[in-house]
């Protein structure tokens, strides 16, 4: 017997081949039972109870519906009949002698409430890699297969696509994932960072709804079908989530960031005029409503007490930490969000400039203020010497837990040339580099766990836009080290890097899965654009186009070729030498 499944958006087929080599003819019965399961995703992940809805026989189909979700059950030339919530479908089959019979049933599944469904535009994305080491051909494969899984796209405009976060969990729009994803994969697919953008802006925040933490020209956090509920346990409170919410302090500012660099990177001028009011929206948010007591820092508190409590990317309820363990006391105000302040506001005066608009100054003002009060509240010292703050408290202290968030700040140009290094140092610490990535939390907090969600473990992303910005502010050497770490635990992870792993190193048995990751997850895949062009001395997160490529050390992978890197609406083929030196193909024309 042969059993060959397929599976489609919004299907699964199964065809069942029956094969004989006796001389005569066989008659066999197949039987097996089928069901439809209507379970919640949020109660199949903390292993709620089933939810099965007995199917109905309707013109020769099986179907069952809850809330606008249906199911369909077909299976040609079989008996059918139901039994409890189950369907048992029975064929009796005759096999002629040293012949074949084949069986065949279909699941059809339909969301008539569904915002976004399956992008049904192709990948633009054509990255061919091929080099001394052939873990990077593996892993573009591998990435690149699992990102074409996660394209999606609005019923209202299919036209633009977007990645959802991750499999099975968050497959739906996230604004600071699918930024974050879509700006990752800016040098090989530049057309999904203008349908992210344009996503997201139709969706922009236009009043101040305390329930929705929606704000006037605030970026989203997620958008469901329904609302999403949590029960409590040891670590969260009960979490009531709408189905459209807002509770998220970064979204808005990495959307800008996307906007600059999509347009540094070749999206064409009349499609960034389009966006330039939501840029100002975004901007009045930035100005008007993301620091509520005028301390001059950007901070958030739920303000509904069943919202979430975090709302930067560490998102969980107990991610911001003391370096003893206990946990900081809200309103938050976090370390990397004022780098991408400073970033947006730069990135913003960068814009208005090249579009002739007023403003840039302002914003530029703006930077070099908050640059200046960063360096004066942030900054801790410990045994090994100074180094940012994860965030201030409710008290304007600053919570001296050493944390990854660190590393995003060197790709903002917030830090200066001394504090830059006094980052790359700490980040390559055998307390915080794992030998496959950084460690959300070093092994040294009182909180540390190597498989605690946001306290302990590796994020694949997080580990990316680290080595981003080390290549970004010219750390070559400590980039290609934490390249060659990712590689070796993608090696270890079957090239499918999940959105997050265990925080062992080599002698403690290296890292392990964390149980409910997503996998695939989008900005985990996207992680591996990153980690290749750091061989190249190229950062995904602009500025720069990739004529500019320039030597850089030795690559970790040995010799490689990169085939399909676009920039500027235009496609080059890169080549490196063993010495890291980086020599451009003339380019052909295509976006």
């Amino acid at each position: 017997m042969t059993r060959r499944r397929s599976i489609l958006a919004d299907r699964l087929s199964e065809e069942i081949i029956l094969r004989s080599d006796l001389s005569r003819d066989v008659t066999a019965v197949i039987e097996m039972a089928v069901g439809s399961d209507f379970s919640p995703l949020e109660s199949v992940k903390a292993g709620g109870r089933a939810h099965p809805v007995p199917p109905e026989l309707h013109g020769g189909v099986w179907r069952a519906a809850v809330e606008g979700v249906g199911s369909m059950i077909s299976a040609p030339g079989a008996v059918a009949e139901q039994n409890n919530s189950q369907l048992r479908l029975r064929w009796k089959l005759n096999i002629p002698a040293r012949g074949t019979a084949r069986a065949g049933w279909e699941v059809q599944a339909a969301d008539t409430l569904a915002p976004f469904v399956a992008a049904a535009q192709p990948t633009q994305a054509a990255l061919r890699v091929q080099g001394d080491d052939r873990r990077l051909t593996a892993l573009a494969e591998r990435a690149l297969g699992d990102l074409q899984g996660l394209r999606m796209s609005a019923v209202s405009s299919p036209q633009d696509v977007f990645l959802a976060a991750g499999a099975p969990w968050f497959f739906t729009l996230f604004g600071r994932d699918s930024l974050i994803a879509a700006r990752m994969l800016l040098p090989i697919d530049p057309l999904l960072a203008a349908g992210t953008l344009r996503t997201l802006a139709a969706r922009q925040g236009r009043k101040y709804d305390p329930a929705t933490a929606e704000q006037p020209g605030k970026i989203l956090h997620e958008v469901r079908r329904g609302e999403l509920r949590m029960p409590a346990d040891a670590s969260n409170g009960e979490l009531r989530l709408p189905p459209v919410y807002y509770g998220t302090v970064d979204a808005t500012l990495l959307w800008i960031a996307l906007l600059h660099d999509a347009w540094q990177w070749g999206m064409p001028e009349e499609e960034v005029k389009d966006l330039m009011s939501n840029l100002e929206a975004a901007l009045l948010w930035l100005r008007d409503w993301a620091d509520p007591d005028s301390d001059g820092f950007l901070e958030y508190i739920d303000e509904t007490g069943y919202g979430l409590a975090n709302q930067g990317w560490k998102d969980s309820a107990d991610s911001i930490r003391w370096n003893d363990g206990s946990l900081a006391t809200g309103p938050i105000a976090l370390a990397e969000v004022q780098g991408y302040a400073y970033q947006a506001a730069t990135n913003a005066a960068d814009l208005f400039e090249a579009f002739g608009l007023p403003g840039a100054e302002e914003w530029r003002d703006y930077a070099a203020d908050l640059a200046e009060r960063f360096r004066n509240a942030f900054w801790c010292r410990d045994g090994l010497g100074a180094y940012p703050a994860i965030a201030l408290d409710v008290e304007k202290r600053p919570v001296d837990g050493v944390a990854s968030n660190m590393g995003h700040l060197l790709g903002t140009l917030i830090l200066n040339e001394e504090e830059s290094e006094l980052v790359a140092r700490r980040i390559m610490h055998p307390t915080m580099f794992s030998g496959y990535g950084v460690r959300t939390l070093n092994t040294g907090n009182g909180a540390y766990w190597p498989l605690r969600y946001h306290s302990g473990s590796v994020w694949a992303h997080d580990t990316a836009m680290t080595l981003d910005g080390l290549t970004k502010a010219g750390y070559s050497d400590e980039a290609a080290l934490l390249a060659a770490g990712v590689m070796d635990a993608a090696e270890i992870f079957d090239y499918r890097l999940p959105e997050l792993f265990s925080g062992h190193n080599l002698a403690q048995g290296a890292p392990q899965p964390y149980p409910a990751s997503c996998r695939p997850q989008a900005w985990a895949a996207a992680s591996a654009v990153p980690l290749m062009l750091a061989t190249l001395g190229l950062t995904a997160q602009g500025p720069g186009l990739l004529p500019a490529v320039a030597p850089v050390v030795p690559t970790p992978f040995g010799a490689c070729t990169f085939e399909g890197l676009k920039a500027g609406g235009l496609t080059f083929t890169v080549d490196v030498d063993r010495h890291g030196t980086a020599t451009v193909m003339p380019p052909r024309k295509g976006r």
